[in-house]
């Protein structure tokens, strides 16, 4: 009888202690979100778009970002080091970086950008660039659009963006170095210039889905399928595509865990003509 009121005592502290968890990631979750760019906004700025956001645990390490500097439109999507609150807490620190360059401060191109990032993120992480020193960092895509010019401006960390145009997939990869420290000598980051043209289809994206384990000989889904996969739903109304995607991902993964946070932001440009 004793050994059983025991056990009894120690399920209910185990279970009050896994609610309490529970309830304080639903809380950090609802905090993340709340930084994450509104649905309005995004409406009001890309009326013609999508976020399809899948988060490995309740919170993640993947963000999206938008914003308008002036006439420029700013996008941008970020995979950080880690998930779940890890992984959130290096989110937070992206999307507060990326808000106090683009909002508060200034900036040339695209790539000028995401070098300020890094000096932020090595700063905030006190990064050094020794041998034996965490690498945490930031994957990111980020797009500065003109819509006077029609020019988009690319900087990628280690991310790429995907423009679809008349069926025609065009990439741009990004640099092979993270934002924070790398392996490497840290560079300067690239930018590319790309003319846009009206009804260009742009996707911006985490490793998340392409790493995703499924099928019937559970291996990984891949980026060619992935791009095929966004050629061909690239015609679709942009609600269509994220159904499309979400049940392609879904449908892939099957009963597997996911791995990681998922990710894919497609938006389809106007011109102003």
């Amino acid at each position: 009888m004793k050994n059983n009121k025991l056990l009894e005592s120690e399920t209910k502290f185990f279970q009050r202690r896994h609610d309490e968890n529970s309830e304080s990631l639903r809380y950090a979750s609802y905090i993340q979100q709340a930084i994450f760019p509104s649905n309005t906004l995004i409406n009001r700025l890309l009326p013609d778009s999508f976020v399809f956001y899948q988060p490995r645990e309740v919170v993640s390490g993947d963000f999206y970002y938008i914003s308008r500097k002036n006439d420029l439109l700013i996008v941008g999507v970020g995979d950080c080091t880690g998930h779940g609150v890890p992984g959130a807490l290096m989110s937070i620190l992206g999307i507060t970086f990326l808000n106090e360059i683009i909002v508060h401060g200034s900036f040339s191109s695209a790539g000028s950008i995401l070098n300020q990032m890094r000096e932020h993120v090595m700063e905030a992480l006190r990064q050094t660039g020794g041998d034996f020193e965490q690498k945490e960092g930031i994957d990111l895509a980020l797009c500065i659009i003109d819509p006077k010019s029609n020019m988009l401006s690319f900087a990628g960390a280690f991310n790429p963006v995907y423009i679809i145009r008349d069926g025609q997939l065009i990439e741009i990869a990004g640099d092979m170095m993270p934002v924070g420290v790398g392996a490497e000598e840290e560079l300067c980051f690239t930018t590319h210039l790309h003319e846009l043209s009206n009804n260009d289809v742009i996707y911006l994206f985490t490793d998340g889905f392409a790493d995703q384990f499924g099928g019937s000989y559970n291996r990984k889904f891949k980026y060619k399928p992935f791009r095929e996969m966004l050629s061909g739903i690239s015609t679709m109304p942009m609600p269509e595509q994220k159904s499309n995607i979400e049940k392609t991902f879904n449908d892939w993964k099957g009963n597997l865990q996911q791995l990681d946070d998922v990710l894919v932001f497609g938006f389809r440009y106007r011109t102003s003509d």
